[in-house]
């Protein structure tokens, strides 16, 4: 087999080489590029009468940020359980609902009393901070009863596991707040627009812009500046000799699942400001009423190709090294 490969040539071993998740990432990456440009086009050849102007292609920019900023912060859940785990959390998104949901019931409280118009700030620091709270509950609970017990357990056990528990906690929140979809209140802070050098900007999509990119921001100084976003990536790479540097694994895995459960309630809060609603099923809703993709859709496929990945990048290869290694293997085993 050996001669085989080497009379073929440095091709085969070259194609051998060949990453196969960066190819696919490529070729991604291209048919996106090529059918968002294909769109475009024939969007801007359309007749006067059909065509966008200037201002609602403005507004789409705007409204896609914003709503991509919403989707980051879901993405990252899930992007930081993988990471570490290997495992796809499918309930993170009922940890999103059940932080939208906890931060409803304080809003619709806080307007019927008038203190969200009169106090708009902080009645939303404190709609953020029970949210969070709220989704943080739910992750580690979740992590501690349905995944942590199942750690040493073939990878497909999980995965089952996380579409039960995703279940359970849609299925409670129906039994607990009811199937009725219920209107989120927004201050009157939030309404109208903000001129940012000459561009109107609805002052919700600002807030969310903002917010999102303080939040990511803020994650990315904590898993490179301090011990235990270090720790966590040191488990990312290996958790076995993590455990062996004196690195409690557990506690890590605990605290990411704790961290994606604050960025989910920061999620919700955002989410449930922009469109004005909650419902114990959020994502087949929210699709019906805007006629978009479910905000978990995008958010899971951002997270599988490599949002804000927390794993370190291995290390360059060395040419000469890797010439030297066939040397080696070519001149065998020393007497």
């Amino acid at each position: 087999m050996a001669e085989t490969v080497r009379a073929a040539g440095p091709g085969l071993r070259t194609i051998e080489r060949l990453p196969v998740r960066r190819i696919v990432l490529v070729a991604l990456s291209i048919a996106i590029i090529v059918g968002v440009s294909l769109g475009t086009w024939k969007t801007l050849t359309l007749p006067d009468a059909q065509r966008y102007g200037a201002s609602v292609w403005r507004d789409f920019v705007v409204l896609g940020v914003a709503q991509g900023a919403v989707y980051a912060l879901i993405a990252l859940g899930y992007s930081l359980v993988y990471s570490i785990l290997r495992m796809i959390n499918f309930a993170h998104g009922e940890v999103f609902m059940w932080g939208a949901f906890a931060s409803y019931f304080f809003a619709d409280a806080y307007a019927k009393s008038g203190f969200l118009d009169r106090h708009p700030i902080p009645a939303l620091a404190i709609l953020l901070l029970v949210a969070m709270l709220v989704s943080t509950l739910v992750a580690v609970l979740l992590e501690r009863v349905a995944y942590r017990p199942l750690r040493n357990a073939p990878r497909l056990v999980p995965l089952i596991t996380a579409i039960g528990a995703s279940l359970f906690l849609r299925d409670s929140a129906l039994g607990i707040f009811s199937g009725q979809t219920r209107g989120y209140p927004k201050p009157q802070l939030l309404e109208g627009t903000f001129i940012i050098l000459g561009i109107p900007i609805s002052r919700t999509a600002a807030v969310v812009i903002v917010v999102s990119a303080t939040a990511i921001v803020a994650l990315t100084l904590f898993t490179k500046r301090t011990k235990t976003g270090k720790s966590m990536r040191a488990v990312a790479e290996d958790k076995d000799i993590s455990s062996l540097m004196g690195i409690d694994v557990d506690r890590v895995i605990v605290t990411t699942f704790a961290i994606g459960g604050v960025l989910a309630g920061i999620a919700g809060v955002l989410f449930a400001i922009t469109f004005e609603f909650v419902n114990f099923s959020i994502m087949p809703t929210m699709a019906k009423k805007t006629k978009t993709t479910p905000p978990i859709a995008p958010a899971l496929s951002a997270s599988r190709t490599g949002a804000v990945p927390i794993r370190p990048s291995p290390p360059p290869r060395c040419p000469g090294c890797r010439r030297a290694g066939r040397s080696a293997r070519a001149r065998g085993p020393r007497t």
